[in-house]
């Protein structure tokens, strides 16, 4: 099958790439401070689209009772080691409670005591009901008149004219139609990416996993073939959830101040060090390693009223973890909730990796701003986070937009990139289809670059191995066929993978200590090395080859700007 496209040119004065929960907050703050016109591209609908499809029932980056926007600084460094970008979180924490409250405004019901306060559910998360919550924020764009969306279209690549970025381009999925979208300002609120190693549930469970199956890396891969710097890579994401449905296990640890044992009823997370988001993990991986497991949040015996309250707050977030109590005729009152770690992911809001940015949230690619899980340094911002970091580059953009011409691609370099989507139509049948690709590169990066089956610990040899197999994959990539629309998104979004282990791969081998524990278990270097790597490992992919970069720490009080 041969598909001919139809080529259409749109011009705005800022494009947002995403639709998910910082987009929409660039967007809205955009809209109602200038008068400046604005395009959303979704690769799906944005009423259901991104991490927040499916709701949330809690804000887990929010300034309580007792704590301060400095304390809240304090507590994201020493969860992760200290390598923070200090600046930018210090930056978020100050805007928090306020995001917060716009979206209460909009109308997110926040549960509140009989004083009318929030109640908290820690010292930094709140409460909500927020089934609805991405419906809310897609109402309050699509209601603003400068504004336009674009859903079910994916974005593919930056445009880029003298070293600056002029727009992206990308195809619908629902017609024959390539998109060239020119813009003043681009904005990259993608999300980060999920489905690089074996999941926890493979075959045709293989998309229960704890970050969003959609989100998958598109942004950071955009960055990373145009120049852009990254961060931090090496610094991943893995989730301590619930077996098998991989629900969320703070929902319990927090909302009922439980304890993780083992199986033989013994609190464990202590005899590993201080209890940091990695340690929870790496010390339930080394029970199992050694035996002891499986190991448990200590549920058996709570009230029937807080057993009550789970059912509910997993049946809006995590609906799986309700049914299963509920098909087993069981719940947390009569039995502990098993757990364990999912595969590794690459996400912005909950570690610090993804591009360097600068206080603004300016890339290092001119006209290019990146916010929410996609942008790196600052780890833990969570919903209002993202919120928050999409606020401030809205109002830097305002700030420092032009009224210049927009800039265009001459006639030959756009039929190059148009061709370069086209292209998997023309393709004769391949030996290898795209389910293949996508299995063999998770059962390489599982296997070589710190999956679940090794414990999440990796060395150089096997990095080596790692890297060379997605060379192979990446090469293979060129053959492949599409038949449909989704079949040449599912090529799009395998090809973004590949870039992105790539990098992985090379930031992994890069630090060489262990700083995260199982984030970043390196065995050829077991342990963490404050004298030598407390810097942030970075990298530039340029001409077919990644180029580490050493970056020094950036302290709270400063204003980084790039100068490289």
């Amino acid at each position: 099958m041969i598909l001919k496209f139809d080529v259409e040119t749109l011009e705005t004065d800022v494009l947002i790439i995403g639709g998910g929960t910082a987009g929409c907050f660039s967007a809205l703050t955009l809209s109602e401070n200038s008068n400046l016109k604005v395009l959303i591209v979704d690769k799906a609908n944005i009423k259901r689209s991104g991490c927040l499809a499916a709701g949330v029932n809690a804000i887990n980056a929010y300034i309580g009772e007792g704590e301060t926007p400095e304390s809240f600084v304090d507590y994201v460094k020493r969860d992760a080691e200290g390598i923070i970008r200090e600046d930018l979180v210090y930056s978020i924490a100050k805007g928090l409670n306020n995001a917060t409250k716009r979206l209460e405004d909009l109308g997110l019901p926040i549960l509140k005591d009989e004083n009318g306060q929030y109640i908290q559910r820690g010292k930094r998360s709140i409460k909500i009901n927020g089934e609805n919550i991405k419906p809310l924020l897609a109402a309050a764009v699509t209601n603003q008149e400068n504004i336009t969306v674009l859903n079910n279209v994916n974005i593919v690549d930056y445009l880029l004219k003298d070293d600056a970025v002029i727009g992206a381009i990308g195809f619908s999925l629902k017609e024959n139609k390539i998109y060239a979208i020119y813009a003043t300002k681009t904005l990259c609120a993608t999300g980060g990416a999920s489905g690089l190693y074996k999941p926890n549930n493979p075959i045709f469970s293989r998309h229960k996993m704890w970050y969003s199956p959609f989100n998958t890396g598109a942004g950071y891969a955009m960055g990373i073939r145009a120049g852009a710097e990254m961060t931090s890579f090496e610094m991943r994401f893995i989730a301590l959830r619930c077996k098998d449905t991989i629900a969320p296990t703070g929902t319990i640890a927090q909302g009922i101040k439980t304890i993780q044992i083992n199986g033989k009823g013994e609190e464990y997370v202590e005899k590993y060090g201080k209890p940091t988001t990695p340690m929870r993990l790496y010390a339930t991986v080394m029970e199992n390693l050694k035996g002891n497991g499986p190991c448990f949040l200590k549920t058996k015996g709570i009230s029937k009223n807080q057993q009550e309250e789970l059912f509910k707050a997993y049946l809006n977030m995590a609906p799986a973890q309700t049914l299963k109590w509920l098909e087993s005729n069981t719940g947390p009152f009569y039995e502990n909730v098993e757990i364990e770690g999912t595969e590794p992911y690459i996400v912005g809001g909950h570690t610090a990796s993804g591009y360097w940015v600068d206080t603004d949230r300016k890339t290092t690619l001119k006209n290019l701003y990146a916010v929410g899980d996609v942008a790196g340094g600052s780890p833990k911002k969570y919903v209002s986070g993202c919120l928050v970091e999409g606020e401030i580059a809205a109002n830097s953009i305002i700030k420092t937009i032009e009224t210049e011409k927009i800039l265009k691609l001459d006639h030959q370099d756009l039929k190059q990139k148009v061709q370069s989507i086209s292209c998997y139509f023309d393709n004769v049948s391949s030996q290898h289809n795209i389910e293949e690709i996508e299995v063999a590169m998770q059962k390489i990066m599982d296997e070589y670059a710190g999956g679940i089956s090794k414990a999440y610990m990796y060395n150089k040899a096997k990095l080596e191995i790692a890297a060379k197999g997605i060379e192979e994959l990446l090469d293979r990539i060129n053959t492949l066929k599409a038949n449909s629309l989704y079949d040449l998104l599912a090529i799009f979004e395998i090809i973004d993978r590949l870039y992105i282990c790539k990098v992985l791969i090379k930031h992994l081998e890069a630090r060489k200590e262990t700083r995260w524990r199982c984030y970043q278990e390196n065995t050829d270097f077991p342990k963490k090395d404050d004298e030598n790597w407390m810097k942030y490992v970075n990298s530039v992919y340029k001409d077919g080859e990644i180029k580490i970069l050493f970056r020094q720490l950036v302290g709270r009080d400063k204003t980084y700007e790039h100068t490289n």
